[in-house]
């Protein structure tokens, strides 16, 4: 999501070592997620960050209320307006973006992302046929830090890759298993039909 709201405040992220110590207690699946995941695949920084971005699954909402108790939650009501998310409210189904700060004069910290289930898989909220075990939806760094596997990043990215798309996407190429290539070839061609990253993944 690019940051077009300036006006409504800056960002200054939280770092993924803040994000475990905010997140660890709780009783629900999260993950870092966006550019940040990548990074964590990768092994090591390649690029700046303008946010961080915490998956969640839609089930588990509420849990970012319990984890960010005190801050401003913000809803983001596409198609890119924000209010605010009142506690206990269950947002509807097209809103899956929050943008969080600790207080009103403060910059926004963490943006929530919330994405769909089924039981006990994963469902992509782009394409329902688009699906994955809930616990094969993350990795974990070597410090114990939860993301979300760089394919399944990756199939996100790829609906319309900006510029750091195609860097993530270079990056991580490396890393990504024979398993993993072939799912993400798969989900992208089954959700956007041709495109110029399933030929590099057949590699």
């Amino acid at each position: 999501m690019t940051h077009a709201h300036d006006h409504l405040g800056s960002w200054e992220p939280a770092s993924p070592a803040d994000v475990v110590a905010t997140f660890s207690g709780l009783d629900a699946w999260w993950w870092i997620a966006g550019g940040l995941a990548i990074e964590l695949a990768v092994g090591h920084p390649f690029r700046s960050h303008g946010d961080i971005d915490v998956q969640l699954l839609r089930r588990d909402q509420r849990a970012a209320q319990q984890a960010l108790a005190g801050w401003e939650w913000w809803a983001a009501d596409p198609p890119g307006t924000l209010r605010p998310w009142a506690r206990d409210e269950v947002l509807p189904p097209g809103v899956h973006d929050i943008w969080c700060r600790p207080g009103a004069d403060d910059p926004w910290r963490i943006q929530i992302m919330l994405d769909e289930s089924s039981g006990t898989d994963w469902v992509s909220r782009r394409d329902p046929r688009v699906r994955r075990p809930i616990g094969e939806l993350g990795q974990v760094s070597a410090d114990g830090i939860p993301f979300l596997a760089p394919d399944i990043q990756l199939y996100y990215k790829a609906k319309s890759p900006r510029p750091k798309d195609e860097q993530d996407f270079d990056a991580v190429l490396p890393v990504l298993t024979e398993r993993q290539r072939r799912w993400l070839a798969d989900a992208i061609t089954m959700t956007y039909g041709h495109h110029p990253w399933t030929g590099r993944l057949h590699r």
